[in-house]
């Protein structure tokens, strides 16, 4: 139908006039009859998105990598203001030729309904706002990854403080705390000016696709259909109600664990039950080695996948100067690979993060196989339910000889996950309520409310930790949540996903081989079913309300207490460690 290039390799360099023929192709090529024209047609469309998408992402790749590379910041800026923003506009035109044939087939049906709802809220005039906010994007970036401190002399990224709050001796952790919450703060000011601008932005998006506010257009173009801004409110109550009780609960015994009066922020991250930090691994070979080792005895074709992005050098892990903060899995469609990037410096974290991207790299394996591009994509709250699933999944396996951890570091290991868990649900639904007030309360556009906003709403939901005389301390971790400047309203998705998880979870304890293979079904899925079939068919259900999470949360304590108690493994044994 249409000549395509042959690799993403022929768009690295171009411009939007280089790309823009193409789509002009597709949207003049014949459509008569729908019937043998139609499925060609899409899928000659799919290649291109393919094409196009794995170029600019291999150029976000470079660029995250070292954002102090001038050249590779002006190939991402290239895609992300000036390719990105007017393919948005390309997709919605065919889209929209595509809708007006009234054609549709039973897997598609689900893709369709994600092509209407963009068709009703592309403006034009929007375009230029998307570009604008990817440069200020960049710019976040560029300073969140140009922060390091002063260690005895030597320049440590912030991911490399991540030791330092795990070392037996209090006053070491309280430097490195405190180190790294005012490298933030000194750039508070500038971070301020660049979520302002991206404010004003976003504002003006929203009122231009006839939004009453952004949170409601977010929730139109994250097409999320099967939940509503009033359900989120709902689960934020529910945390309120279930998870910070039972995180206060957690606090308090570490308090006594360590032996304190007070619990501070920089004790909340010591491991209890050794006196010496756990350290999974040495060097980035072995910690790559034994997470196939791992990944292979959840499930020999997962291990099999992971051994091949080894195999193809699609992983970069360990921290640097200069490298991007914070850690992602992105997808490189053409070929039908995912890739890892990470901040690796040798702590627990490093396995949970790493494990928890493989979820989405295993995710992005079993959908290439479906026939169209759009089909392959999920919501994020069937994403994150993939990659947190296989967080807990995996638990059993992080014990030596294949695993990271001897035994009973590993048990230590373990209960600093689950606890994490609960921590995190206290942390994402604060996140997503502040900004659900920024974007609905006007008071978001000032700058010292939001600061003020943000204190209030740790207060209600962070409790057991003494936060006296922190406040400024407390008010980088919000400058340090590149979500909220990166990603708006892309949070909750991990607190729906976080609790489909703790049922997939409860459903290994009982029958882990079962779990699994309904947790390949779900993957293989992509994005072809409504979200609750899709929680469905991983065994989970979406929930919002405080009686259910109740129960999983009563559920995760009872594993937490077993562990404390001595249990040799998270499932009770039924997988053999």
């Amino acid at each position: 139908m249409i000549d395509l290039p042959a690799s993403p390799e022929a768009f690295r360099d171009a411009v939007w006039e280089d790309v823009l023929p193409y789509y002009e192709a597709l949207a003049a090529a014949p459509l008569d009859p729908p019937d043998t024209t139609v499925e060609p047609w899409l899928a000659t469309w799919s290649r291109l998105d393919t094409l196009v998408g794995e170029a600019g992402t291999l150029a976000m790749i470079a660029y995250t990598g070292n954002t102090a590379d001038t050249a590779a910041e002006q190939a991402y800026l290239r895609f992300s203001m000036e390719i990105s923003p007017r393919l948005e506009e390309q997709q919605v035109r065919l889209a929209r030729r595509l809708l007006d044939l009234g054609w549709s087939r039973p897997d598609l049906e689900t893709t369709l309904r994600r092509f209407r709802t963009d068709i009703e809220i592309f403006r034009e005039a929007n375009v230029a706002r998307f570009a604008q906010i990817e440069e200020l994007s960049a710019g976040y970036q560029k300073i969140s990854g140009g922060l390091s401190v002063d260690w005895d002399g030597e320049a440590k990224t912030i991911p490399q403080l991540q030791p330092y709050l795990k070392a037996a001796e209090r006053a070491v952790r309280e430097r490195a705390f405190r180190l790294g919450a005012q490298a933030y703060l000194a750039k508070r000011d500038e971070l301020a000016d660049i979520f302002d601008r991206m404010y004003a932005l976003r504002v003006a998006v929203a009122r231009e696709a006839g939004f009453a506010d952004y949170q409601q257009y977010c929730f139109a173009t994250k097409h999320r259909f099967d939940y509503t801004p009033s359900d989120t409110a709902r689960f934020h109550e529910a945390v309120q109600q279930t998870v910070t009780p039972a995180v206060e609960r957690l606090m308090a015994h570490r308090r006594q664990a360590l032996g304190l009066d007070v619990l501070r922020p920089w004790d909340v991250s010591v491991d209890l039950g050794t006196s010496t930090p756990l350290k999974p691994f040495a060097d980035v070979g072995t910690f790559v080695n034994r997470a196939q080792s791992i990944f292979t005895r959840v499930d020999p074709e997962l291990g099999g996948q992971f051994g091949l992005m080894a195999t193809e050098q699609l992983l970069d892990l360990e921290s640097r100067p200069g490298k991007a903060p914070g850690g992602y899995c992105t997808d490189l469609a053409f070929r039908g690979r995912p890739f890892i990037f990470m901040n690796a410096v040798g702590v627990p974290d490093d396995v949970n993060t790493l494990v928890h991207e493989a979820g989405h790299c295993f995710h992005d394996f079993a959908t290439h196989a479906l026939p169209f591009t759009w089909q392959r994509r999920t919501g994020h709250e069937a994403a994150e339910l993939a990659s947190m699933s296989m967080e807990l999944l995996a638990m059993p396996y992080l014990v030596q000889p294949d695993g990271y951890y001897a035994p009973e570091e590993a048990r230590v290991a373990w209960l600093e996950h689950l606890e994490d868990v609960l921590g995190a649900l206290v942390h994402i639904a604060s996140v997503d309520a502040f900004q659900a007030w920024i974007y609905t309360d006007p008071a978001g556009a000032d700058r010292d409310a939001r600061d003020a906003k943000w204190l209030a709403l740790r207060d209600q939901f962070e409790r057991g930790v003494d936060w006296n005389g922190l406040e400024p301390e407390r008010l980088a971790r919000w400058y340090r949540q590149l979500h909220i400047f990166e990603l708006p309203f892309y949070y909750i998705e991990y607190g729906i996903a976080q609790l489909g998880a703790l049922q997939v979870f409860r459903n290994a304890v009982h029958d882990a081989g079962s779990a699994v293979a309904a947790y390949k079904r779900f993957l293989a899925l992509g994005g072809t079913r409504p979200l609750p079939e899709l929680y469905a068919a991983a065994g989970a259900k979406l929930i919002f309300d405080a009686e259910a999470m109740a129960e999983l949360v009563a559920f995760t304590e009872e594993r937490i207490e077993a562990l404390r108690a001595g249990a040799e493994a998270p499932f009770r044994g039924v997988i053999p460690v």
